[in-house]
């Protein structure tokens, strides 16, 4: 974990830690959402209105990878990782102590400000280190770690709901937070030799961002990953809706279907891997978009004919959320490919992106007059198209390496 450029090869130890640092984000949107109501109550205000935290998660999260990639990529990968993983312990101590849904989000804004350091600068280590092919392999290898953070986190949340309050929630959150802290610490060196760091005013960042942007080989696969991973978050805003009030789950039960799409989420991506030596990068891109495609047309024929059972819809999610172990690491591996000393900035822009895609899916949610499915399935559609179509503008050589 030296300044070493391009190299072919990675510890599993090392993919390791930053999972670990990259699950905090669904750790931190997913643990919550069982005790969304029993926080309502506490307030004494609507469930909605205690989940709207949840898009103030997402803000934070836009904003704050804006910030550590060009900081990162002025004074290295492990300094930011500090300052963000003690913003992220302090902000869950306040959620810990919030008194009613504004100090609540306010602190969830913090929070996201904190804990999106991990993200950013795992994907800059990555891109310091490894090579375009060893970059998805990386991506798709991390993507299986983090997989099991959404798997796990709204099980994990109704356990501790049925033996504490939901302040406990947060102080598990705190702990995540704290034991990053101490990993990192002795464990992440740094990446990004001083010989390459970037000495960046706020001028210079703003033109930096305009440069990155411009480039072709970065903007193409990072509207097609943003758009695939919107799929992602509409899902999230709208799965509950469908699943617990349309066809009646239970909580539990709606934790499960939930895991399982992120199991599948694992299985793609080790598929994705296990199909690195036969088709490059940009033909297991196309595989994950068609993939997503199918499960939105499967899903909008469920919402508009209103008769289908439960077992099609949950096909239906299935591919279009399972798939993103294809869109994920190919789109990324693509778009950081040419990027090197700029990763980090590359890497916020890209990680800005898609939440900022995501969140406007969740809002759009709202002002479409159809069932909650058909309008998911609308915007979904929509999302899977426009990164199809970027996807097939890619050129070749762009992908070859």
């Amino acid at each position: 974990m030296s300044g070493t450029h391009s190299e072919t090869d990675f510890s599993q130890r090392w993919i390791l830690l930053l999972a670990l640092l990259t699950a905090l984000g669904p750790l931190s949107i997913d643990m919550y959402l069982p005790a969304l109501p029993q926080m309502a109550e506490d307030f004494q205000v609507s469930t909605q209105q205690v989940a709207n935290s949840l898009p103030a998660y997402f803000l934070g999260l836009a904003i704050g990878q804006l910030i550590y990639g060009p900081v990162s990529d002025r004074i290295g990968r492990k300094k930011p990782l500090y300052f963000g993983l003690i913003l992220y312990v302090v902000a869950s101590f306040l959620c810990i102590f919030a008194d009613n849904e504004w100090s609540l989000i306010a602190a969830r804004v913090l929070q996201a400000l904190g804990g999106c350091v991990g993200v950013v600068i795992a994907r800059a280590a990555i891109r310091d280190r490894l090579s375009m092919q060893a970059s998805a392999h990386a991506f798709a290898s991390m993507m299986i770690v983090t997989t099991i953070a959404p798997i796990i986190a709204p099980t994990l949340g109704a356990w501790v709901l049925s033996v504490f309050e939901w302040q406990f929630i947060f102080a598990l959150l705190m702990l995540v937070g704290v034991i990053c802290l101490v990993c990192v610490h002795f464990f992440f060196q740094e990446t990004l030799a001083v010989e390459r760091r970037l000495n960046l005013s706020f001028k210079q960042v703003l033109y930096l961002y305009a440069a990155i942007l411009q480039d072709e080989t970065f903007r193409k696969p990072m509207f097609a990953g943003s758009f695939s991973g919107a799929v992602l978050f509409c899902y999230i805003s709208a799965s509950s809706a469908i699943l617990m009030d349309d066809y009646g789950l239970s909580q539990q039960h709606f934790a499960y279907v939930f895991g399982g799409n992120a199991v599948g989420i694992m299985l793609f991506a080790t598929i994705n891997k296990k199909l690195a030596t036969r088709l490059d990068v940009r033909h297991r891109l196309q595989i994950g978009n068609v993939l997503q495609l199918c499960g939105v047309l499967i899903l909008l024929g469920a919402g508009i004919f209103n008769q289908s059972s439960i077992a099609v819809v949950m096909f239906g999610m299935f591919l279009c959320v399972a798939a993103i172990g294809f869109t994920g690491p190919n789109a990324m591996a693509l778009a950081m490919s040419e990027q090197g000393a700029r990763a980090g900035t590359a890497s916020a822009i890209m990680g800005s992106a898609q939440f900022t895609c995501g969140l406007l899916g969740g809002v759009l949610l709202n002002f479409l007059l159809w069932s909650v499915l058909t309008n998911m399935a609308i915007i979904m559609l929509v999302c899977v198209l426009i990164a199809m179509f970027t996807i097939r503008s890619l050129k070749a050589p762009i992908i070859a390496k």
